[in-house]
């Protein structure tokens, strides 16, 4: 791998390579959400202009892009598209496709896709096989059982204290964790899993977890089965309301870099938390390429460490880009994107050129009132060209469609206005004034994103 380190304004040591201008590429991005619709922006930004398509997209895909009436999940009827159009290139955005075999599928029709196979997608589909690599890659996480039976799992309580959290195995829709407070909390969550059946086959199983004291902060890396790139951290905003408080959602707002996690500390997460798992799974015939996703707890001074007793710990690992991470990292990509994608997807990410841009970005999820709970749809969705036209603001649209000429709120997060600067405080500032300018009945966001980098100072 031909390397020269240089810092970017993130402060992330990035592989420094040959940029050059990629070739005209036709590219399919699955998925319909915030993050599918930065991946589509993202890739509309390169100085190559690329034929663009999205299965499905929704409303904001459809400026950049031609949907195509395809459900991401339609693994057949994608397949189907593609052996007849040929793509260059397809990148999956949902974990649900990856772990369905939607990359097996065109990789065996001799379609380059950028994602994991269903089994490297198995670090998000099943908490229980991601905790067995962790364990035997050595990589720092908290202690956790598997349990099929209810009676069993609540016996396993004590053994655990208070907090102490009790997660779904599979797939579900990032509302699978319960972080119980009590031991009736606990006991509660294990029933709606495992006997109510909550979430269906994903709480068939359920871990029981240490529960670990810290800050949490996403790290997103490429991989390409053998080499991995960090791009810079970010911090999610997972509970519902202001003041962490509420439910946990998909995420309410993100912003990136997240101070919790140093420059100091990033080869360390390379070295000791990516790069062994990538090796443990070749070890088990699993090529992972795509994103590999770390949701890590970063345990402060005199706070209380995993068993372990590591200060970094991995909480969770998904397969794919997260959201909203990706509305906030993305924009702070320089060079050509889709290089980088190929380049993950064809096992020679050493050849990539990723550089990060001095601005700090932060992102601010606008949802429908009810979320995330029930919630209704097809409400009207106004002042969206008056957010978009805000300097430095982009408006990402994650629930949706064009109606009658107008757009309307299909889904429980309807919007991720981005907005991007010099400093954490110019970024937040641009967000918020652009996600002032949107509005529809029910809407609601959280009002203090990135607090805790606020607090620190």
């Amino acid at each position: 791998m031909r390397l020269s380190y240089h810092i970017s304004g993130a402060h992330v040591l990035q592989p420094h390579g040959d940029y050059g201008i990629m070739a005209h590429m036709k590219i399919l991005v699955v998925g319909s959400g915030g993050r599918e619709h930065a991946i589509t922006w993202r890739l509309a930004q390169d100085e190559t202009k690329h034929e663009l398509y999205c299965a499905p997209g929704n409303a904001g895909t459809a400026a950049l892009a031609t949907n195509l009436a395809i459900g991401a999940e339609d693994v057949a009827g994608i397949a189907a598209w593609a052996g007849e159009n040929r793509p260059d290139l397809v990148v999956v955005g949902p974990e649900a496709p990856l772990c369905k075999g939607l990359v097996d599928v065109l990789s065996d029709m001799g379609v380059k896709a950028f994602g994991p196979c269903a089994a490297g997608a198995r670090m998000e589909g099943s908490k229980r096989f991601a905790k067995e690599v962790m364990n035997a890659a050595g990589v720092p996480t908290g202690k956790a059982q598997t349990f099929t039976d209810a009676d069993a799992a609540k016996a396993a309580l004590p053994a655990y204290g208070l907090p102490v959290v009790i997660k779904a195995d599979g797939l579900a829709a990032g509302k699978g964790v319960v972080v119980a407070e009590t031991t009736a909390q606990a006991e509660a969550a294990i029933e709606d899993m495992l006997v109510a059946s909550k979430f269906g086959a994903a709480g068939a199983e359920v871990l029981v977890e240490e529960f670990l004291d810290g800050e949490e902060c996403s790290i997103l890396a490429l991989v390409d089965g053998e080499n991995a790139v960090l791009l810079p951290g970010s911090q999610d905003h997972k509970r519902a309301f202001d003041g962490d408080k509420g439910p946990n959602t998909g995420g309410m707002g993100a912003y990136s870099p997240a101070p919790v996690v140093t420059p100091a500390m990033m080869p360390g997460i390379k070295e000791k938390i990516i790069l062994p798992v990538v090796r443990e799974l070749k070890k088990r015939g699993i090529e992972y390429r795509g994103v590999l996703y770390a949701g890590l707890m970063v345990t402060p001074p005199g706070g209380k460490t995993a068993l372990s007793g590591s200060s970094i710990n991995v909480v969770e690992f998904n397969a794919r880009f997260g959201d909203p991470e990706t509305e906030v990292v993305l924009p702070r990509l320089a060079g050509n994107f889709a290089k980088i994608l190929m380049s993950c997807a064809e096992g020679r990410l050493e050849e990539a050129d990723v550089v990060v841009k001095d601005e700090m970005a932060a992102t601010v999820i606008v949802a429908s009132g009810g979320y995330p709970g029930s919630y209704a749809k097809g409400k009207t969705i106004t002042g969206l060209a008056d957010a978009a036209g805000v300097p430095g603001a982009i408006v990402f649209h994650c629930g949706t469609k064009a109606q009658d000429g107008q757009i309307v709120t299909a889904g429980g997060r309807v919007l991720s206005v981005t907005g991007l600067g010099p400093d954490l405080r110019t970024a937040v500032d641009t967000a918020y004034a652009a996600a002032g300018k949107i509005s529809f009945d029910g809407a609601f966001r959280r009002s203090d994103i990135a607090h805790r980098a606020f607090d620190r100072r």
